[in-house]
């Protein structure tokens, strides 16, 4: 799967992608990351890609010209199946989405910055717009390597083990059991006695009942949803 990354600070979206699972996905092959720097794209002397926004009001609003010409540019070379826009109006991610996206081939991902961007590239280019909260950011690259994590881990051949991101939370539309390791017992405080049972189906079981109490306890709209 490739991921295009359209951004005015580059250098924000190296650290993300340099280590781990991200790292391991793209030496692999599985995964292809390329990160874009706006300015690159920008028509003046300066390299600015914002200006101030029509009809007052503060801050700076990024322009249409460097991002059409950078997705133009893009999907001149290859067919994208989304053009996602990062904005805290969007659609909330959450596991059904990024279950959806780790299927596709090609995506690109628009990080805004400032106030935000121009309507118009929201009307002609993007097709999908998502929100990582009900907050905001100074701009929409943590957002993107939060997505970009979210879709990767989910692709075969990613994980070592194909069945972890399956019994993540949200997979089943509940939160995940307690989880524990060596040692089984610290400072008084020991690992449950079914877990170290051996049998698969009480543990399952278990496992299945602590789900459904954790995710009562704090996230109940799971449940009525």
């Amino acid at each position: 799967m490739r991921f295009d990354i359209i951004t005015v600070l580059p250098d924000l979206l190296q650290s993300p992608f340099a280590h781990s699972i991200l790292q391991r996905a793209q030496k692999k092959g599985i995964a292809e990351i390329h990160v874009h720097n706006l300015r690159d794209y920008s028509e003046n002397k300066q390299k600015s890609v914002d200006d101030y926004p029509y009809g007052g009001g503060s801050g700076m609003v990024m322009q249409i010209a460097p991002f059409a010409a950078c997705i133009e540019k893009l999907q001149s070379e290859r067919n994208y199946d989304d053009v996602i826009y990062m904005t805290p109006d969007g659609v909330t991610l959450n596991q059904d989405i990024a279950n959806s996206l780790s299927t596709l081939e090609n995506v690109i991902i628009l990080c805004g910055h400032y106030k935000g961007i121009d309507q118009r590239i929201r009307d002609i280019y993007v097709t999908r717009e998502i929100s990582i909260g009900d907050y905001v950011l100074s701009g929409g690259e943590l957002p993107a390597a939060i997505l970009v994590d979210a879709i990767i881990r989910l692709i075969p051949g990613v994980l070592s083990d194909e069945t972890s991101a399956l019994s993540d939370s949200f997979q089943d539309g509940l939160l995940d059991a307690p989880i524990y390791t060596r040692p089984v017992e610290w400072r008084g405080h020991k690992v449950p006695d079914i877990l170290l049972s051996g049998h698969e189906a009480k543990i399952t079981a278990w496992r299945h009942e602590q789900q459904l109490q954790r995710t009562k306890e704090r996230r109940p709209d799971l449940l009525n949803d």
